[in-house]
């Protein structure tokens, strides 16, 4: 029923009532009922989980891309050829805000004002964006700190590739735990548990 009907002219009665096949209800039955399980706060932490699966995976992943990037344009001055086989802790640091936008996006399409959310559901999914958004965070300083320098050191010694490729995949690891852990934790939520 849209904002512009009123009470009067939703009635199953009159004219727009009858077109639109709508019937009044009135408005305590339109309203979700609170209860202990189902508090008015629940949606604020899921929302908190949604906000801090994103901003904290997109701030390592953006740490991560200024602190190779770096280091990338310093060896560009004296090896420009290498500098393609160097973007790879720029691209590992791009994928952790991806496990951070998988998260927040299965997370906000449980969360509806129209639906029943308890206060179980919005402590898993804080816990699920915290967890996301932490595990990104320090696999995005990881990879910063090492792709700068193994980034440093390829210009005078190639043989530190396999190296530093192996330190990058488990510096992005970190990051794919925490995607792990959340995807576990929505799993959890049944979205029965206002019903109890």
């Amino acid at each position: 029923m849209g904002p512009f009907l009123k009470k009067s002219h939703s009635n199953p009665g009159s004219f727009i009532g009858r077109f639109l096949g709508v019937a009044y209800q009135p408005p305590s039955t339109q309203i979700i009922q609170m209860s202990d399980q189902c508090p008015v706060f629940a949606h604020f932490l899921g929302f908190g989980g949604v906000a801090s699966a994103m901003i904290l995976s997109t701030i390592g992943a953006a740490y991560g891309t200024a602190k190779s990037g770096v280091g990338i344009s310093g060896l560009a001055t004296f090896k420009p050829e290498l500098v393609m086989k160097s973007l790879i802790p720029i691209i590992m640091s791009g994928i952790l805000a991806v496990y951070g936008l998988v998260v927040s996006v299965l997370i906000a399409g449980s969360l509806s004002p129209a639906e029943p959310y308890s206060l179980f559901a919005g402590c898993t999914h804080l816990a699920a964006g915290l967890a996301c958004g932490g595990s990104g965070l320090a696999a995005g300083l990881a990879i910063g700190k090492a792709g700068d320098a193994f980034v440093r050191a390829y210009v005078y010694q190639s043989r530190v590739f396999v190296g530093m490729l192996l330190t990058l995949i488990f510096a992005e690891v970190l990051g794919l735990y925490g995607l792990i852990v959340a995807l576990i934790l929505n799993t959890r939520i049944t979205g029965d548990e206002c019903n109890a």
